[in-house]
């Protein structure tokens, strides 16, 4: 099996930081954030090969420069036609794939791949992207009750009336030949996911009590200390 990195978003949320590096370098504790994800990724043993894809004629070429040449790891230039482009970009590298890990450089979080991969296989899907039920809340909340406060509650820990979608995917290959019959710049989830999800083709993977985080800037890792110390310890790095 094999895992895609997409690391070459604009970083828009993470200005003015992403002037000056991209997201992928965004650092905790002294790495970037890009090596977390690689080297969770590899502790998976069947994960055979990691492909980057970035803009490494721009600030991308930091993450390359960070890397150098490794065994089993590619980097592939940003197509910028938008997610579903990328993939296309890359249809020779998973030809003999028959499913592939999708994961948006920005995500931190320990998802059991090993059980995403059997969801994915047990409910024969053509996709499975990890979810959550519940989520401590930045915010304090109240209990009101005849338009009085009644009780307080700080940070708590909410369960979500939808589940929330992370950027981690499982993708069968054909994902790959729904995205070919399209021809315009492809958002992966309005344009090929909203109508598998129709036939009963997405399936979910609940992360449970596992921690996640949008690791959109420098100034959100600084917020969530606390938060992304415990990631890394359930990654295991």
């Amino acid at each position: 099996m094999k895992a895609v990195i997409l690391a070459g978003g604009k970083g828009t949320r993470g200005k003015p930081y992403t002037e000056y590096f991209p997201k992928a370098m965004t650092p905790i504790n002294d790495k970037p954030l890009i090596d977390y994800v690689v080297r969770y990724l590899k502790s998976f043993n069947f994960i055979k090969e990691i492909i980057i894809i970035s803009d490494y004629n721009g600030l991308g070429g930091q993450i390359k420069n960070y890397y150098g040449d490794q065994k089993n790891i590619k980097f592939v230039q940003d197509s910028q036609s938008g997610t579903g482009g990328d993939l296309l970009h890359i249809e020779k590298e998973l030809k003999n794939e028959s499913e592939f890990l999708l994961w948006f450089v920005d995500n931190l979080c320990a998802v059991d791949i090993k059980k995403m991969r059997d969801v994915f296989k047990e409910k024969n899907s053509s996709v499975c992207i990890a979810t959550r039920t519940k989520r401590k809340e930045e915010t304090g909340f109240a209990v009101v009750k005849d338009g009085l406060i009644t009780e307080f509650k700080e940070k708590p820990l909410m369960k979500l009336q939808l589940s929330e979608c992370f950027g981690i995917y499982i993708l069968g290959k054909e994902v790959i030949q729904k995205i070919k019959q399209k021809q315009k710049q492809i958002n992966l989830s309005y344009d090929i996911l909203q109508p598998l999800s129709k036939e009963g083709k997405v399936s979910a993977y609940d992360v449970v009590d596992k921690e996640w985080i949008d690791v959109e800037s420098p100034m959100i890792v600084e917020r969530n200390k606390k938060l992304v110390k415990k990631i890394i310890k359930q990654m295991g790095l």
